[in-house]
């Protein structure tokens, strides 16, 4: 029964971090957007290493 509510609970946290994660994802590529409408390398290099982390940390939650 214990593991039973462990897995339930880590379900929902999985959850919580994915819509954080999904709402991060939104606001960095509004972010690159702007640095492409820029054309600020560096703001887009630094957006598209953050994109990338988010895209693991997505993948690893098994949300894609």
């Amino acid at each position: 029964m214990k593991q039973l509510m462990n897995t339930s609970l880590k379900k929902g946290i999985d959850k919580q971090r994915t819509a954080v994660l999904r709402l991060e994802m939104d606001y960095e590529l509004a972010v690159l957007f702007e640095a492409i409408e820029e054309n600020n390398e560096k703001k887009i290099k630094d957006c598209k290493q953050k994109l990338e982390r988010i895209r693991l940390e997505l993948v690893r939650l098994k949300a894609f």
